[in-house]
């Protein structure tokens, strides 16, 4: 039973005495509905069966509220929240960059480590440094950019086309989900034809 230690629940639910409404619709553990009562028979109805009285949705009207054990309650929820943000993975923005005379071997060796970052799920921003008077040559930036982007036009999807600000030249590619799932799935079905 709830007795108003704090509990560090992102969201703060009213329990108990803390619920102000004059009326609420109870709620049992099980999700079947008792019904609307005022504020004081179900606090009481909630003592009777050792369970608190939580407020959780406080916008309804009446509010709904549901009978359960709080510190299970907000243990359930913590622990929901910390599977949410494991399942959440951090992409970053990678760069690679490039110079407007950038020789084939170093275009692959660079290419490859975009690939490898398309495939773990981060976006590539690919940029084409001009220095000094290359800035007039804009056109071999271009067709850089255009050949890093048929490089890896089966993994991603075009993000930003080429696009010349100051003295790079960007695009931007993000891992395409679509294709990335069809590639795994002609990798796994490659070995079974083989065998």
């Amino acid at each position: 039973m709830y007795n108003g230690a704090r509990v560090s629940v992102q969201h703060r639910y009213r329990v108990n005495e803390e619920i102000t409404a004059p009326e609420v619709r109870v709620v049992d553990a099980q999700g079947k509905t008792i019904g609307i009562m005022r504020r004081r028979e179900a606090l009481e109805y909630a003592q009777r069966q050792g369970l608190d009285l939580i407020e959780i949705a406080p916008q309804a009207q009446p509010p709904v509220c549901k009978l359960m054990d709080y510190s299970k309650f907000a243990y359930e929820l913590q622990k929901r929240e910390r599977h949410q943000r494991r399942q959440q993975q951090q992409h970053q923005l990678k760069e690679i960059r490039f110079k407007s005379n950038t020789d084939v071997h170093d275009f692959n060796f660079k290419v490859r480590h975009a690939r490898a970052f398309l495939l773990d799920g981060h976006k590539v921003k690919a940029t084409v440094l001009f220095r000094g008077r290359e800035i007039l040559y804009t056109e071999r930036g271009e067709e850089l950019l255009n050949r890093f982007w048929q490089a890896v036009e089966d993994l991603a999807k075009l993000e930003q086309p080429p696009k010349l600000e100051g003295r790079m030249m960007t695009a931007i590619v993000a891992p395409d989900r679509v294709k990335l799932q069809r590639r795994r799935v002609d990798e796994q079905s490659a070995p079974q034809e083989s065998a």
